[in-house]
């Protein structure tokens, strides 16, 4: 049996959810898989279909981790047929009884945003210690891993597995439909999936969809996700005067998300550095890349694990409007989106998570 301890975990939508919820679902293929989580508003109908046995533990934030380490533990001490236990996230292993894990084989997933503190401050000295306790830590790319190692974390436990994507679901014509009449004649066709959020560019793919215009009469941009910055965006757009030319989407059905993906030309995420928050790999970009669309995505953080620069395409300084524009004026040129598409297509069949998880399997055996 797997024991998967996670604070994130579908149906809540977000990169980690992705990350961990297929994991799970790929480790049902080779045992039975517990999982302990915590309750989201659609749980119950996403529990019903599943093939796993998940535990939703309820309550106050405060007190939740807590009773999920209590659930956790006691399942641990009384069970003798684990085959290993995967932690989300440090601090899902923090307070986890380290004496019950040694029975078994302990993974904790790490990512850049959540590790990358001071060393010797208080958090750091928190995540050294829950990294104690796993046999491996595994770092989402290699500009995560060597985060990992600058504060500290013992590099002989680390480990690089990129996040595995699904395989590309088959587009309903319903929902082709509707991607058209979105994105209609236009070209390019940009589009960005992810949370609202400065480090994400939203806001220099703005500026540069303002200088875009004079050289793309139709272009046509999509932004699909929520977030802290979703107000002040769409006050840009208004402000830069390109609201026939931008559309912002928000809670739309999955569905339309990658019919929408499937139909552009171009994934732009131009992430960047603010303050501790960075990207750590970016697997929207992968995602994308499994519906033979290239990326455009920032040097900041891990975007050149998901994008092969120059061939499923570019990598750009996310700070810089000017490399933005000039890497988006080039992913057109002589029509290289075709073939940046067609090898991102390739490229992502690497990663899918029948592939993925025998990694995390040979770790085990």
């Amino acid at each position: 049996m797997f024991v998967v301890v996670t604070r994130n975990f579908p149906p809540e939508v977000g990169g980690m959810q992705s990350l961990v919820g297929g994991l799970s679902e790929s480790l049902v293929n080779h045992g039975p898989v517990k999982v302990f989580t915590f309750e989201h508003s659609n749980s119950e109908t996403y529990d019903s279909k599943s093939n796993m046995d998940i535990s939703r533990i309820k309550g106050f934030k405060i007190f939740r981790k807590y009773r999920k380490a209590n659930l956790v533990n006691d399942f641990l001490n009384n069970s003798s047929n684990i085959r290993a236990v995967f932690a989300d996230h440090w601090k899902s292993l923090e307070i986890l009884n380290n004496e019950y894990l040694k029975k078994t084989r302990t993974i904790c997933l790490i990512h850049s945003k959540e590790i990358n503190h001071d060393i010797n401050s208080s958090q750091n000295k928190r995540i050294i210690n829950s990294m104690q306790k796993a046999d491996f830590v595994i770092a989402n790319s290699n500009f995560t891993k060597d985060l990992a190692i600058k504060i500290g974390i013992d590099s002989s436990k680390l480990k690089v597995i990129f996040p595995g994507i699904k395989k590309p679901k088959i587009i309903n014509e319903q929902y082709k439909i509707e991607a058209d009449n979105f994105f209609k004649e236009s070209f390019p066709k940009i589009i960005t999936v992810a949370r609202l959020e400065k480090r994400k560019g939203h806001d220099k793919i703005l500026m540069a969809i303002k200088n875009l215009k004079s050289k793309f009469s139709k272009i046509k941009y999509i932004s699909i996700g929520t977030g802290e910055e979703e107000e002040k965006l769409k006050k840009l757009a208004q402000e830069l005067q390109i609201k026939n030319e931008v559309v912002f989407l928000k809670n739309i059905d999955e569905n339309l998300k990658f019919s929408l993906v499937a139909s552009s030309n171009l994934f732009l995420m131009p992430t960047r550095i603010v303050k501790k928050s960075v990207e750590g790999f970016g697997i929207s970009y992968m995602e994308a890349a499994s519906y033979s669309v290239g990326s455009i995505g920032g040097k900041d953080g891990g975007a050149s694990d998901a994008i092969i620069h120059n061939k499923t395409g570019l990598i750009c300084d996310g700070n810089d409007l000017n490399s933005i524009y000039e890497s988006i004026i080039n992913f057109f040129n002589n029509k290289n989106y075709i073939n940046f598409g067609n090898s991102a297509k390739e490229y992502s069949e690497e990663f899918h998570w029948n592939k993925i998880v025998k990694q995390y399997l040979k770790l085990i055996n």
